[in-house]
């Protein structure tokens, strides 16, 4: 259990939900359309996390900013009308998450993904009402930045800790000298989550309230 706990800090892919499906399929959707092969789900499942053009950039090393940025919109012209639907939440979560907003607990989401895309996936689930905020992300933006952002507005304090399934999410809570909690039922190992050193490390959604209560 942590104390002082001002605000739960979500990341969403990997964390609230998992969102393979549709990304592996928005990707080779992408890739397809500029004559390039597609890559296997499980070489996609080990990138989701990080903004969209580093992505690419792992499967296309080659590629120059132009064709970077035309892949991105050729995936987002896919994500926007069925890919953000092909989602899940994790087991658990459409009850943890409510739990804790019932109980006072304040709760946020920061996201790589682009603010229209994460509330359009947290409104698919029903789930909007138990935000204060949803922050997103852009192609260039560093989530530690949207934490910086987020600290400068008010929105949150030095209280807030950010959960999520990936290191670049805890490093991103170090770097605004915030605690983080790190989850393994999203695509980040134990190992990878370990080293980077958050202030707990959750193996199931069930144990999301210990976090405060």
């Amino acid at each position: 259990m942590l104390s002082n706990v001002s605000t739960l800090i979500f990341d969403l892919d990997g964390t609230i939900s998992n969102p393979s499906l549709g990304i592996t399929r928005c990707i080779n959707y992408a890739l397809a359309s500029h004559g390039f092969h597609e890559v296997p789900a499980e070489a996609v499942a080990a990138e989701i996390g990080p903004p969209l053009d580093e992505t690419f950039l792992k499967f296309q090393p080659n590629a120059d900013q132009p064709l970077v940025s035309s892949l991105i919109a050729k995936y987002r012209e896919r994500y926007a009308e069925v890919g953000y639907a092909e989602n899940e939440l994790y087991p658990g979560i459409s009850e943890e998450l409510p739990a804790l907003s019932g109980n006072g607990v304040l709760l946020g989401i920061c996201t790589s993904k682009r603010r229209d895309f994460a509330e359009k996936i947290v409104s698919h689930f029903g789930l909007l009402p138990h935000f204060k905020f949803i922050d997103g992300g852009d192609v260039g933006i560093k989530k530690r930045e949207q934490l910086s952002r987020l600290l400068r507005s008010g929105e949150i304090d030095h209280d807030a800790v950010m959960v999520g399934d990936r290191a670049v999410d805890i490093l991103a809570a170090q770097g605004n000298g915030l605690r983080s909690t790190g989850v393994l039922w999203g695509f980040g190992s134990a190992q990878e989550l370990s080293e980077a050193g958050p202030s707990a490390i959750l193996e199931e959604v069930r144990e999301l309230g210990r976090l405060v209560f």
